[in-house]
């Protein structure tokens, strides 16, 4: 099975200097734990609701001022649509992430695989070891 198999199709993102009540406000919206961040056509980060919690409201910092760039996960791991979904899964499991931007072979965002994508795609023994394996602590 491949990725483009399972995974949400018309991921969004957002610029680094959208503010943070902006990216909030559109995850609300949409449904959605994390939007990717790109800048001059290449993406560069990610923001997660942990990290709006975390980096943000946990830190003090003025929600009023804070942008994407503020909070967002520096790096972004990512997947071909045409990867096999297996392959993609190991990636989230070494990674410890719960989302990947799906790329096409032009390298355009064309989607994005969760862990919720895979639940019904993969074989529960699969699926089970890669949802312990992004849910174990962080070191």
């Amino acid at each position: 099975m491949k990725v483009k198999d399972v995974m949400h199709q018309g991921a969004e993102w957002v610029s680094p200097e959208t503010a943070l009540s902006d990216v909030a406000q559109r995850m609300r919206d949409l449904d959605i734990g994390a939007i990717p961040i790109g800048e001059n056509d290449r993406l560069i980060g990610m923001v997660t609701d942990r990290d709006i919690a975390c980096r943000g409201v946990a830190n003090g910092g003025d929600i009023a001022r804070l942008t994407a760039r503020d909070v967002m996960s520096k790096g972004i791991f990512y997947c071909s649509d045409q990867e096999d979904l297996e392959d993609a899964l190991r990636v989230m499991e070494q990674r410890q992430v719960r989302r990947l931007p799906v790329i096409n072979d032009k390298k355009r965002m064309v989607g994005m695989l969760s862990i919720g994508d895979i639940g019904d795609a993969a074989p529960h023994d699969l699926t089970g070891e890669v949802v312990a394996a992004v849910s174990a602590h962080h070191a």
